[in-house]
């Protein structure tokens, strides 16, 4: 959601870098990113922590949390490094600060 202010609307405004309670950062994000070809386990670290699943198609599964946008394009890289066919990258869900200490 954005907002559109005018020239004098926005004199009564102060800017801050601090983030409202409800913002993205408080958002845990699982991914799946799938590729073709079978990753070792070796590669959990490699891969920031993602559960490995080996699929009986001869795809892998990564499955974890992504803390942003820079960590997903981060991952994604690593994979195009491997020279590996990206096959999908699905969100799965999101979870707040709130629901994981729970």
């Amino acid at each position: 959601m954005y907002s559109t202010y005018t020239m004098s609307e926005q004199k009564d405004k102060v800017m801050s870098n601090q983030l409202g309670p409800e913002s993205d950062s408080d958002q845990l994000v699982i991914y799946q990113i799938r590729v073709e070809s079978h990753l070792d386990f070796d590669w959990t670290d490699w891969f920031e922590g993602l559960t490995i699943t080996l699929e009986e198609n001869g795809y892998t599964l990564l499955t974890g949390p992504v803390i942003d946008q820079a960590a997903l394009y981060r991952l994604l890289k690593k994979v195009r490094d491997l020279g590996m066919p990206l096959i999908s990258v699905n969100r799965v869900e999101a979870k707040t600060q709130k629901e994981r200490t729970i």
